[in-house]
């Protein structure tokens, strides 16, 4: 991809997509059983049990299906990339339902296109790993905000920014850029920093590798691809991001900040935050 004028449209992106079609390809029980216990713990204590959920920007539609086995009532993702679409489609038509029974729907849409109008309200908005990736991250939480029905739940979790994000906004501009072989060198150069760090910190590399796991389930392959290709990017600092759903009316519910590790050099995770939309009164 070459066009980076717009960062709002998709041909501005990654191809989160394909890389979410090629982790989708060998899902296995146990990355569910992940996903499932990822999102249990930001939404514990049945949390989920009849509810309907949006998973704003649903990738592989991991998340979705973890929501349904948890009790959800009805799910609806979306995302900007046609082959996330797809592959969502495909994971819930093999793990759950055939396409086009009343448990869920996902759709091709911008989270810039989403209102209450058009898209409805949920009692659940979950957005993993997306927001900062649309090219205006402060704007894109507050078009998911908006969907959040009166004592509703926003989940959103955000880059955390570090001191080398200016690096990596760089390198994730010139990766989305690069040809295939570049891309390729580029993630065996991390890949052997990252296992060599792994070691000397006492660790075994092939047991890191084959034990990796995130709260979406991806492997460590597919999670570098993802990092590394990841444009737009933007981060937010944990007290900046607080402060900012708090002026979007929520409560906060639960949070989970984690360390910076050498000043973000490899990277910066996620920060995860639950907040609650206050009950309307009659």
């Amino acid at each position: 991809m070459s066009d980076h004028g717009d960062l709002t449209k998709v041909e501005s992106h990654f191809a989160f997509g394909r890389n979410w079609a090629s982790f989708a390809e060998d899902l296995t029980d146990k990355q569910i059983d992940d996903a499932v216990a990822g999102l249990e713990r930001l939404l514990p204590g049945g949390q989920l049990a009849n509810k309907t959920m949006i998973d704003i920007g649903c990738g592989s539609g991991l998340s979705m299906l973890a929501a349904l086995r948890l009790g959800a009532r009805r799910v609806v993702g979306v995302d900007i990339d046609p082959d996330s679409v797809a592959t969502a489609r495909a994971v819930l038509t093999r793990h759950e339902a055939p396409a086009g029974t009343a448990r869920w729907d996902v759709h091709v849409s911008s989270v810039f296109d989403l209102t209450p109008d058009s898209a409805g309200l949920f009692d659940v908005v979950y957005s993993w790993g997306v927001l900062h990736h649309t090219g205006a991250m402060r704007r894109a939480v507050e078009c998911a905000a908006r969907l959040v029905a009166s004592g509703g739940t926003f989940v959103v979790a955000l880059y955390r920014q570090t001191p080398c994000c200016g690096f990596w906004t760089r390198e994730k501009r010139f990766y989305t850029s690069a040809a295939a072989p570049v891309q390729a060198v580029v993630r065996g150069a991390y890949k052997t920093a990252t296992l060599a760090g792994v070691f000397v910190t006492g660790r075994n590399p092939v047991s890191y590798v084959r034990e990796y796991g995130n709260e979406r389930g991806m492997d460590f392959h597919h999670d570098v691809n993802d990092w590394l290709g990841g444009y737009p990017y933007e981060s937010i600092d944990p007290a900046d991001a607080e402060a900012m759903l708090a002026g979007l009316g929520f409560d906060p519910v639960r949070s989970f900040v984690y360390p910076i590790r050498l000043g973000g050099a490899f990277g910066t995770a996620c920060a995860e935050y639950v907040v609650r939309r206050p009950q309307e009164t009659a």
